[in-house]
């Protein structure tokens, strides 16, 4: 039983007639008289007398569509609670966000936050996931954007998307995918310690921790566009999230590599300290996300047997 069958038996009721019950449902008359049949045959009885013309509905099947007028009537109550809870999100909150999420996806989702939640003030602030979470603890931060999963059992998370890493720069050989073996003699260029991506690059490559070094210096970097350069400039090749990779120009999108199946993904998740949560603004927040990001990452056309999580 589902609400859509509750929809269909209540339009029949009213226009005493399958076909403009389908009208009046938008979807073909097949679809509703099957739909019907199935309810009819799960409660064990007759709803409609369909040798009548008008269609009648039978004794029994008034006490049915009675009952789900109501039920209807508590979804629509449902809706309209949540609209109005949607529509009064309010106050200060603090968020922590890490770098290598930051740069890509508060672009994408601060105008639609702010539109949503006219009466929400974000406070908003670049840290490393270790920052986040000792913040957090402390109350100075509401909650956190952070590669998930995160090993400490106190912190709630809500995963807010899957993301693929891709590879920028390395061999001119035309490989259009890899597999982390390929990567593990190549000249890699690292995040400096502290940063999540670059340990997720280590532990889904095996290499050997180790400074990026080319020549007579070692070089450890702290922002994408500096990774980018040296690339450029030196050769070898760096881990990026798929996100990031759309900021870049089409110059740029033209040295970016995948990885064949299983494709590496960078869990991002919404986390807070249970102890201080503000659950429903919590939900609200993530839930907008979700929406915002929806059928945008590449992610989506996998199934999930053919992702594995970058371990932080």
């Amino acid at each position: 039983m589902n609400l859509q069958q509750l929809e269909y038996i209540v339009a029949v009721d009213q226009l005493r007639s399958f076909s403009k019950a389908a009208i009046h449902c938008n979807v073909t008359q097949a679809t509703l008289s099957s739909m019907v049949k199935k309810l009819e045959s799960e409660l064990e009885l007759v709803i409609f007398d369909r040798k009548a013309k008008p269609v009648l509905t039978t004794d029994c099947g008034r006490e049915i569509v009675h009952e789900a007028k109501k039920v209807l009537l508590h979804v629509n109550e449902l809706q309209d609670l949540a609209r109005t809870v949607k529509a009064h999100i309010t106050g200060e909150v603090n968020l922590g966000i890490i770098p290598t999420i930051a740069s890509a996806l508060l672009p994408r989702i601060l105008s639609p936050l702010m539109k949503a939640y006219p009466e929400l003030h974000l406070n908003i602030t670049e840290q490393t996931t270790e920052t986040i979470i000792s913040n957090l603890k402390t109350g100075k931060l509401d909650m956190g954007i952070i590669a998930t999963p995160w090993p400490d059992a106190s912190l709630e998370e809500m995963i807010l998307y899957y993301e693929a890493l891709w590879v920028y720069g390395g061999k001119e050989n035309g490989q259009t995918y890899l597999t982390p073996e390929d990567i593990q003699h190549e000249q890699v260029w690292l995040f400096e310690e502290g940063h999540c991506l670059r340990d997720q690059f280590i532990n889904l490559c095996s290499l050997m921790p180790r400074e990026s070094a080319l020549g007579q210096f070692r070089f450890q970097a702290n922002s994408f566009d500096t990774l980018l350069n040296m690339v450029d400039s030196y050769g070898g090749l760096t881990l990026l999230p798929e996100l990031y990779c759309e900021t870049l120009s089409e110059e740029r999108r033209k040295k970016i590599r995948h990885f064949s199946s299983p494709i590496p993904v960078r869990e991002v998740s919404l986390v807070f300290y249970r102890p201080f949560a503000r659950h429903r603004l919590n939900q609200a927040i993530g839930d907008s996300i979700k929406g915002i990001l929806e059928g945008e990452l590449s992610t989506a056309n996998y199934p999930a047997s053919e992702l594995v999580i970058a371990k932080v």
